[in-house]
């Protein structure tokens, strides 16, 4: 917010002659008032400005899993910037995006070079340049994010060609060479899971994970809790689904949810009905229904760290404005009663873009910006996974990005 010097600006000032006419006095009257409720309307613009900022949430930090590693309760996900769910922003607009977001406390972005392809990194790479950062250099793969090491590296989708204990063991090598700090796995099935945590402890596990998607509530959760494995839910919001009644009535042309089979046809009519429930639960809790459903993430436990995105400033902020949100047991249990899983019309995945051409990119990252200093800024968190596979063992391979998008 910028300051005023001087104080206020003055309110309009007019001479009047005693000669003027009884209509011309009526004018300029009506002026004076008016500069004066345009002066009244402006202070009082600044003092709300004012006491928004103080009410304003900073997003707060938690541990996630069970060696130490550190990020922001919310995430970003930045897909969506260069394109997918919508048309892609430009080059300005999605800087001011992460800027504002890096600016209300979250450090945690998801990104990809399989986005654009390569778009979307190179705009977070632009992006991180402008925040306080301490400059450091990389090795080529990693020149558009300028990091020497990489803080959390996963597996973005399990290679089931390739035994997961090899791969464990190079990821290792590179935690003993110092170039990564922490492991990480995404749609990894639990036997995966064990297996891959016998070799070397699992940092965090990213899934898909919703009101409308809790496939991982019965088993993979626990198991994870066991384990000391943190939790990254994806599409927290159901891809956009509870991000609003625009969504839900009309699905943007140029968006792949075009032929997401929860979004098309009879199964989006039936789903509907679950929004306008969530609605009127979300009036009863004086918030919107996108605040409501992600803040039932996000009480699921202190190890989740959800990553919505969105290309809006607005819809970032209210993302933010979940963590306000606070729900008892019992109203966690009345808003999974309100979406229950056995009707929600529609499977979660799109197994015919696994086999698209051109639709198979190789490598995911996640940049987690840790704050060391209130000037310094160290960039971390990259996510990779070497193979698309059809899963013959109970993996869960398909493209199931980051976004809730609102």
């Amino acid at each position: 917010m910028n300051s005023v010097k001087n104080g206020p600006p003055k309110p309009p000032v007019f001479a009047i002659s005693l000669q003027i006419s009884v209509s011309w006095f009526s004018y300029i009257f009506q002026q004076t008032a008016r500069g004066l409720k345009s002066y009244k309307t402006g202070e009082e613009e600044q003092i709300l400005k004012r006491m928004a900022e103080k009410q304003r949430i900073i997003v707060p930090r938690v541990k996630l899993g069970s060696q130490g590693f550190e990020v922001s309760k919310l995430g970003f996900g930045c897909m969506g910037l260069t394109g997918m769910y919508n048309d892609p922003v430009p080059e300005e607009v999605g800087i001011s995006i992460i800027r504002h977001a890096f600016d209300n406390g979250i450090t945690f972005f998801d990104t990809s070079d399989g986005y654009g392809p390569h778009t979307n990194q190179i705009l977070i790479g632009k992006a991180l340049k402008q925040l306080p950062r301490e400059k450091v250099h990389c090795e080529a793969s990693l020149e558009r994010f300028d990091v020497e090491y990489i803080d959390l590296y996963y597996q973005h989708r399990v290679d089931t060609s390739v035994p997961i204990e090899d791969t464990m063991g190079e990821l290792k090598k590179l935690v003993e060479e110092g170039k990564i700090k922490y492991i990480g796995l995404s749609e990894a099935s639990p036997d995966t899971i064990r297996r891959a945590h016998s070799v070397h402890p699992i940092t965090a596990l990213q899934m898909e994970w919703s009101l409308w998607t809790r496939d991982i509530e019965e088993e993979i959760i626990p198991l994870c809790r066991e384990l000391g494995i943190g939790i990254i839910p994806y599409s927290p919001l159901g891809r956009g689904f509870f991000g609003g009644k625009k969504v839900v009535e009309s699905v943007a042309a140029n968006s792949f949810l075009q032929i997401h089979p929860r979004f098309t046809g009879e199964n989006l009519n039936k789903n509907k009905i679950l929004y306008l429930r969530m609605e009127k639960l979300a009036e009863k809790h004086r918030c919107n229904p996108a605040q409501l459903a992600l803040s039932w993430v996000l009480h699921q436990g202190d190890d989740i760290v959800p990553i919505p995105g969105t290309t809006k400033i607005s819809n970032l902020d209210n993302n933010i404005d979940s963590l306000r949100v606070k729900l008892t047991n019992e109203d966690l249990e009345d808003i999974s009663a309100a979406t229950p899983i056995s009707e929600v019309a529609g499977s979660r995945l799109m197994i015919t873009l696994l086999v698209l051409p051109g639709n198979l990119p190789t490598h995911q990252q996640k940049i987690v910006i840790q704050q060391q200093k209130p000037s310094k800024i160290l960039i971390f968190v990259l996510m990779s996974y070497s193979a698309w596979n059809i899963p013959s063992d109970g993996e869960i391979n398909a493209d199931s990005e980051t976004e809730s998008w609102n």
